[in-house]
């Protein structure tokens, strides 16, 4: 019976989707759906953004073993970086009318810019979609008992969402995520409610629970290493995820600047509440039965919430959890594959054929879709990395090197081509030599990995943004060498330019600005 339901629900939601794509007429309506969602689906697609796999399992698996302090980076890093992409994206870059973060890399700096921060922000794609599409192979196994196997689930849900988002892009991705938000927020606050009424004192003795075994402590030990290191990864989620296409999209997908921001700060702060019930249901698990849920944190953390569901609650509550579980992974992997896909089409293939035709764009953007598809789900299959480990360490490639350059190019007349490549190569090679050097020290280089420089511990990724930043301000106050001879186009008049632009963004738009 379980089953069958899910099976229903996949259908009426690829059928949903599906609707959705008879909007889409033009690379502007895939990328970006037209620039014409309303205040409610804007908070809904970015309140999407992050509440996928990670938010259901890993965050909650892990604030039952680190407590609030081993979560920094999600929800409170990921939320601050929706309110801070908010602020940016709206009030600086909406009035460019661009479809892609590439763009104004290219606009404000150079085109061998734009394609380096490009492959900087579609390789960060690659282990954050990947966990989404391990999280729906792990819900098929579970829901068939074992009939499917994890393998075979990868393959089944890679090819659902793969079915809506290639017809429909980002009207898809935006009407599902409005639907599926709804399903998601009623299907786990009902589960909170029957696992609490499970407990004797309800939702009160389990906070307290928490309060007591020190899991509601936010700040580490007044130790210097630990605080490095816990500023550190909540910076790597807070500031890597600014420069990321998918968070770009989905704000800039609003009909206004006042809907793209009020949106992303409604989204930001619905998230960060509600990331909080998964982790109450996880604790509830540990102190409904902890002898079953104690081994499956030491072995397979991944498992608590649905075998916690299956063996503790209804056939209704299954239902309404396995939906908005489902729900929750479909709409954060529909747009992170549509993100890099986008990107890569529009700021790296174009550039080789920049006189193809609006219709001709489209198809190529659908195709590339297909394409990083397959990509990730081969790497997905062939990965052993937990959910949780390949989330967190996605963002650390983009913000090593390719938010000094977004924010510098914003805020700072004088940045250059040529300091935004000082920035971009530096902040790169420096935080893989240290990460490199980490993994051989100690086969691992995880999110709270470190290097010992001197007597202080610094996390590689934050190394890699000091030094890109350093590259920024040499490159660009050295006498200019490479590329441009005077400083890349200010903000301001890029602005001024797009707003003298009569017509929209196009297949005919900006390419030779």
């Amino acid at each position: 019976m379980l089953l069958w339901f899910v099976i229903l629900y996949l259908m009426v939601s690829v059928g949903i989707g599906l609707l959705a794509a008879t909007r889409v007429h033009s690379a502007k309506d895939f990328a970006v759906a037209g620039r014409s969602l309303p205040l409610p689906v804007v908070t809904a697609t970015v309140f999407a953004t992050w509440f996928g796999a990670e938010a259901v399992f890993g965050v909650s698996a892990t604030f039952v073993t680190d407590g609030l302090t081993g979560v920094v980076a999600d929800p409170f890093g990921s939320s601050l970086c929706l309110i801070f992409a908010g602020m940016l994206f709206s009030r600086y870059l909406y009035r460019l009318n661009i479809i892609t973060l590439g763009d104004f890399y290219r606009m404000r700096y150079s085109r061998s810019v734009e394609v380096l921060t490009t492959i900087c922000i579609v390789a960060s794609y690659l282990g954050w979609v990947a966990a989404q599409i391990k999280a729906l192979g792990l819900i098929f196994y579970v829901v068939t008992d074992g009939a499917v196997s994890q393998q075979t689930g990868m393959i089944l849900g890679s090819a659902i969402v793969l079915t809506y988002t290639t017809f429909g892009g980002m009207f898809s991705v935006a009407i599902l995520d409005f639907v599926q938000m709804a399903v998601s927020m009623g299907g786990l606050l009902f589960i909170a409610w029957v696992v609490s009424g499970q407990i004797d004192g309800g939702a009160p003795a389990v906070i307290d629970h928490a309060r007591l075994a020190g899991k509601l402590d936010f700040f580490p030990e007044p130790d210097m290493l630990k605080w490095v290191a816990f500023i550190g990864t909540g910076m790597t989620m807070m500031l890597g995820s600014i420069p990321q296409q998918d968070v770009f999209q989905r704000i800039t997908s609003a009909k206004s600047e006042k809907v793209a921001l009020s949106g992303s700060f409604l989204g930001a702060s619905i998230y960060f509440c509600f990331t909080f019930v998964p982790m109450f249901i996880a604790y509830s698990a540990i102190l409904i039965d902890p002898t079953v849920f104690g081994g499956l944190l030491e072995t397979d953390s991944q498992l608590m919430l649905p075998t916690l569901v299956l063996q503790y609650t209804p056939l209704f509550a299954q239902v309404l959890f396995f939906g908005a579980v489902l729900s929750a992974i479909m709409s954060c992997s529909s747009a992170t594959l549509l993100a890099p896909s986008v990107t890569f089409a529009e700021n790296v293939i174009r550039g080789f054929w920049p006189k193809m035709g609006d219709h001709q764009f489209l198809w190529v953007m659908r195709l590339t879709v297909v394409g990083f598809t397959l990509l990730v789900l081969a790497f997905a299959l062939n990965t052993e990395a937990s959910i949780f480990h390949m989330v967190e360490s996605a963002y650390k490639v983009t913000l090593a090197g390719a938010f000094v350059p977004l924010i510098c190019g914003i805020f700072w007349k004088r940045a250059t081509t040529q300091g935004a490549l000082a920035a971009i190569i530096g902040g790169l090679l420096s935080w893989l030599m240290v990460e490199l050097l980490i993994a051989d020290g100690s086969g691992g280089g995880g999110v709270y990995a470190y290097a010992l420089i001197g007597d202080d511990a610094v996390p590689p990724q934050l190394i890699g943004v000091c030094v890109s930043a350093l590259g920024m301000v040499l490159g660009s106050l050295l006498p200019q060498k490479i590329g441009h001879k005077t400083p890349g186009r200010p903000l301001h008049e890029l602005r001024h330019h797009a707003a003298s632009q009569t017509h929209h963004v196009t297949g005919h738009h900006h390419r030779h600005h």
